[in-house]
């Protein structure tokens, strides 16, 4: 990544901090979609009717990607890397389904991803009137617990007839300005029916990450079963093999994961100098270790790829952030933002007097940010790359919760969250010691580094054990790898938790109570205010703009529209499209620009100029990844896989002239499945009417 190229782009990007939004912006609800300034600015008509087909066609993976319904029997495309960790799940030393792909011969081949659940949106209420009832007057802690406990009953309470098959779950729009309930069919049978060789999906690795022209066959797909069979979707995308054509209006309909565009200025200060800075440190850490690790052996290299991926792909994430930040046009345009906002209130004495200050109260959570960071960060939210902790964690804290009033507990632990929670705990899954070893001496080494040698909480953690030791004695002796185990615990409840002597066990039950007061001085000094102040600031935004303001994204269904577009950078032209023949111009013979021998092989029966990856204007972010690219006909023309170099800034704003969607195109995955992979029987399902 060039930084100066990024500070260039990001300082055009004077996104609606909290004014209506610019042509091509926004990530909006299905229930407050501008179609009337879509048929303005692109002269296509979105009705209910077309938002509803594409909404019951738009699915969200629970491994944290979108992805849409393309057949009638239960047939699910998305992207190569959001089912890594299913083929990782399945692989073994002798047969790496990451190298070489998933190339079934027919259905029943098709092999269940442990942990994925997939969830298509059915229905949308306003409970912001419960929500605010349950907190009115209470603030800090006192407001988390009772906004938390209100969600909680509001979630069960609207899926308690079918926990079976669907699964509620409130959200938090405008930073607390509405809480919608979102009603989702929910699908925990998903199997693998294809993806390709990793080379192939990810073709030009970390170097072309967010890089366009890019050369990926970053698809693939899943498909749906409910009681043993593939589910019947008469509801789906209509998929083509055209290419798209430029200038066309195209709409992505996905669940992009969180945005901070609603962010106090204050907020977007500490994120620059203080959470970014660290975690980026910690990171460029861990993929130090990880790149170390894979370089040992062979074995090695396989069982990390897909953490050392999703390191390199957050580090470059925040990268891109931070240069945003420190770009002084950008901020200038964010406070300018804000103080237009404040002026517009100030205005309106009878809107002062009921929203106050809340920004004065977010600067002063700022410095409880500052104090309380590095201790929450370390024992509450870490190590994030260990399955063994993460096990240890949700069996002591299920075991706990689950014994309290459901007005009591942590919000993860919510009657309607526990199914998910249950199958992702339970699931077999491959624990990799190695690798665990890996993950769990860097978090206790970072933990005493950061926290210090004294602290109660590492001398908790430690003992009289060095990081690496312990680390060692955890990932070779601890059982929780077995699903039978971890069944036995949940099932016993807390006396078995409590009776167990595994070793990771004991290490949750010994120090979680200091987590744990970690998250309470958190909530009650950090979150809690500030939750409790943007929601007076959101408040203040619909009296000034209504609801020309789209939310900041929450992992929910959000619908962009936009065209097939090329950039201009400094006078020079970026075209739309990439195709075939660009990949073979770009391969070098050696990683990452190796082709998979069956593309090789496949080159002379290839059409050169079939448009393989292309770039348009949609606005999105992390988790639209496998987000379906359809045209105003309701037709797939390709799959959203990345973004261009210039959108790293997009958690902070959109820049509708450099920012792109990076899409693989329905007909390079069209030919590939014809004459690289021989799937003849996909095609003839992705081709009926």
């Amino acid at each position: 990544m060039n930084p100066k190229l990024f500070a260039a782009a990001s300082a055009a990007a004077l996104v609606s901090f909290a004014a209506p939004a610019l042509a091509d912006e926004g990530m909006w609800t299905f229930d407050n979609f501008p179609s009337a300034e879509v048929e303005k600015a692109y002269g296509v008509k979105i009705d209910k009717r077309w938002l509803d087909t594409v909404q019951a066609a738009s699915v969200r993976l629970t491994s944290g990607c979108s992805a849409s319904v393309v057949s009638g029997e239960g047939l699910v495309m998305t992207n190569d890397h959001c089912v890594i960790d299913c083929q990782q799940a399945l692989s073994t030393a002798e047969q790496d389904y990451v190298k070489n792909g998933f190339v079934p011969a027919g259905r029943s081949e098709e092999r269940t991803c442990p942990g994925m659940q997939a969830e298509i949106l059915t229905s949308i209420s306003d409970v912001t009137g419960e929500i605010n009832a349950a907190t009115a007057g209470k603030t800090g802690g006192d407001f988390i617990r009772a906004r938390d406990a209100a969600i909680a009953e509001a979630e069960s309470a609207a899926c308690a007839k079918d926990s079976a098959t669907e699964r509620c779950q409130v959200v938090s729009l405008y930073r607390g300005g509405q809480y919608k309930l979102y009603k989702y069919r929910k699908y925990a049978d998903v199997r693998l029916a294809f993806a390709p060789e990793y080379a192939s999906a990810f073709f030009g690795g970390d170097p072309d990450n967010f890089n366009f022209p890019r050369f990926n066959l970053d698809a693939a797909f899943l498909r749906l079963y409910e009681n043993g069979k593939p589910a019947r979707t008469p509801q789906h995308l209509t998929w083509v093999a055209r290419a798209p054509k430029e200038g066309e209006p195209v709409f992505v309909s996905g669940n992009p994961g969180s945005t901070d565009r609603l962010m106090t200025v204050s907020q977007l200060e500490t994120q620059r100098d203080l959470a970014i800075p660290i975690a980026q440190l910690q990171r460029s850490e861990l993929r130090g270790r990880l790149l170390q690790f894979s370089a040992e052996n062979a074995e090695h290299k396989r069982i990390a790829l897909d953490t050392l991926t999703g390191v390199e792909n957050s580090f470059k994430v925040f990268y891109g952030r931070q240069f945003a930040l420190n770009d002084k046009a950008f901020m200038d345009a964010k406070r300018a933002s804000e103080a237009e906002l404040k002026a517009k209130v100030a205005a309106d004495p009878k809107l002062a007097a009921e929203v106050g200050d809340p920004w004065g109260e977010i600067d002063k959570a700022q410095a409880a940010y500052a104090e309380h960071f590095l201790r929450y960060r370390q024992l509450e939210t870490a190590p994030t790359t260990s399955d063994l902790f993460a096990y240890a964690r949700a069996l002591v804290r299920g075991a706990q919760e689950r014994a309290k009033p459901a007005a009591e507990r942590l919000p993860e632990f919510g009657e309607a969250r526990l199914p998910l929670l249950e199958k992702q705990l339970l699931d077999a899954q491959p624990v990799e010691a190695p690798l665990e070893e890996l993950a769990l001496a860097y978090w206790l080494s970072k933990t005493r580094e950061y926290l210090l040698t004294d602290d109660p909480a590492v001398k908790l953690l430690l003992g009289k054990e060095s990081p690496e030791a312990l680390a060692e004695r955890l990932a070779t002796t601890s059982k929780l790898a077995d699903p039978a185990v971890r069944k036995a615990l949940w099932d016993g409840g807390l006396a078995a938790v409590q009776a167990s002597d595994d070793p990771m066990i004991q290490l949750v039950l010994r120090t979680d109570p200091a987590a744990r007061a970690a998250r309470s001085a958190w909530e009650s000094q950090v979150s809690g205010p500030i939750d409790r102040a943007a929601e007076k600031i959101a408040k203040a935004r619909f009296a000034v703009y209504g609801d020309a303001v789209y939310p900041d994204a929450t992992f929910t269904a959000r619908l962009s529209y936009g065209k097939v577009a090329g950039w201009t950078h400094r006078g020079q032209t970026v075209p739309a499209f990439t195709d075939f023949a660009g990949l073979y111009d770009r391969a070098t013979g050696a990683e990452p620009y190796q082709l998979a021998p069956r593309w090789g092989q496949a080159q002379s029966k290839l059409n050169p100029k079939t448009v393989f990856n292309f770039v348009t204007t949609n606005d999105i972010i992390g988790g639209n990844s496998g987000s379906p690219v359809v045209n105003a006909k309701g037709e797939v023309l390709g799959a959203a896989f990345d973004g261009n170099i210039h959108s790293l800034g997009g958690n902070y704003g959109y820049d509708g002239t450099a920012n792109r969607t990076v899409v693989v195109s329905t007909a390079a995955i069209t030919e590939a499945l014809d004459k690289v992979y021989g799937q003849q029987a996909l095609l003839k399902e992705l081709k009926a009417r």
